[in-house]
């Protein structure tokens, strides 16, 4: 049973960080999904894959798998730059603008 221990991105549904501070552990799934020839759904007898564990810290995440035996491998995130514009949103709205508002 392999794991892989990462932290996620951010989703395009978010505008901040909120839910990518913590890092998971998932494991890798041991057994092709198939389509049940009835009804046509994905599905596999594998509920490993379903398991997906946070934790606090790298470390942390790293000692709960070597404490239960489980291979797994590390992904380190990519740093990203912030994209901070000086005032930002409320420069908008501001009253010492220095062009027209036009809209």
């Amino acid at each position: 049973m392999r794991a892989r221990i990462y932290q996620p991105a951010k989703t395009a549904m978010q505008s901040g960080t909120a839910k990518t501070h913590s890092w998971v552990l998932e494991f890798a799934p041991g057994a092709a999904r198939e389509v049940d020839p009835l009804m046509g759904w994905t599905g596999s007898g594998d509920t490993q894959a379903q398991v997906r564990l946070r934790f606090e810290s790298r470390e942390a995440a790293e000692a709960y798998a070597q404490a239960n035996g489980i291979d797994y491998d590390v992904t380190l995130p990519q740093a990203r730059k912030p994209n901070v514009r000086p005032r930002g949103y409320g420069e908008n709205f501001a009253t010492d603008r220095r062009s027209a508002w036009t809209h």
